[in-house]
């Protein structure tokens, strides 16, 4: 008896292991500071003048919606530049009014804890 009380408690816990889980790996879990229910979404940058040069950065460890804000966050903290992150695709597009080098974008996501993969002109 005593033994399947202790499987039973095991088999809970990793349902509800597993469902976090899953729920992490969409986009939808409380990770990185924060909850989905708490997150507050990062408005559009509006740049001084007109866009210049667009890059396309790809990032891993992009994880959930907060993941993606910190990203935002990052890049539109560099003046210029104003940034729109796809979670799904682990992408973000920076869009400049002034020339940056691909060098200080990096930077600034790699500092936000995150792993630039490739920076390309779009």
């Amino acid at each position: 008896m005593v033994d399947a009380v202790i499987i039973l408690i095991v088999l809970v816990l990793l349902f509800i292991a597993l469902k976090g889980s899953v729920k992490h790996f969409k986009g939808e879990g409380a990770c990185c500071s924060g909850s989905s229910s708490t997150l507050l979404k990062t408005a559009e940058k509006h740049l001084d003048g007109p866009v210049i040069a667009e890059r396309m950065i790809t990032i891993s460890g992009m994880h959930c919606q907060n993941c993606s804000e910190r990203v935002k966050r990052a890049l539109d903290s560099i003046d210029g530049v104003s940034a729109v992150v796809d979670l799904k695709n682990g992408t973000a597009v920076a869009r400049m009014d002034r020339p940056i080098d691909e060098i200080v974008l990096k930077k600034k996501i790699e500092e936000a804890g995150y792993t630039v993969l490739s920076v390309s002109q779009k």
